[in-house]
């Protein structure tokens, strides 16, 4: 009887590999520090290691489920533009109830699109002499914020606080 062999994966054999930088819908931009084989409850899975660093967390994602759970790689420098030129746009507050919109916001930026991203940032974005935000306002203008700052300084390859320097220059002249 002859034992099966083991076949080593190849990197090629993944969407991504060791060292990429990926976007988890839910978690943003992350980067691959491995890919690791496990057996869980008798299921042999591969599985995508992701650090977080600014959340200081590691997340396991199978390797099948990958797409189906939302990982992509960053955006294009084209997707970032047109996340840019929605900055730019008029905002678009609709006369719903707070808890409503705010869930709506938070899916949006949940979904992990920098333009939808891009879009809650403009509709949340204060400017002087505007009246001042609710604390929830304000935590989900935040989140977005840093949201898309941290995939615009991952895809430009530049520091968090000048992609968040960059938007908040752009958002400044649309006023």
């Amino acid at each position: 009887m002859t034992k099966p062999k083991k076949v080593a994966a190849k990197a090629k054999d993944y969407a991504f590999e060791k060292g990429d930088f990926v976007v988890y819908p839910t978690h943003g931009v992350g980067q691959v520090i491995d890919i690791e084989a496990k057996e869980i409850a008798g299921h042999k899975l591969d599985l995508f290691v992701i650090s977080f660093e600014h959340e200081r967390m590691m997340l396991r994602v199978p390797v099948a489920k990958a797409k189906i759970s939302g990982l992509r790689k960053l955006s294009s420098r084209k997707i970032m533009e047109s996340a840019l030129v929605t900055l730019k746009g008029r905002s678009r507050v609709s006369r719903a109830m707070w808890n409503r919109r705010a869930q709506e916001y938070e899916a949006k930026i949940n979904s992990g699109d920098p333009v939808s991203i891009a879009e809650v940032v403009r509709d949340l974005h204060r400017n002087a002499g505007q009246p001042d935000q609710s604390y929830s306002e304000r935590q989900i203008y935040e989140a977005a914020l840093d949201r898309l700052a941290r995939e615009l300084a991952a895809v430009e390859r530049i520091d968090k606080d000048l992609a968040t320097q960059k938007l908040n220059s752009v958002l400044q002249k649309v006023a």
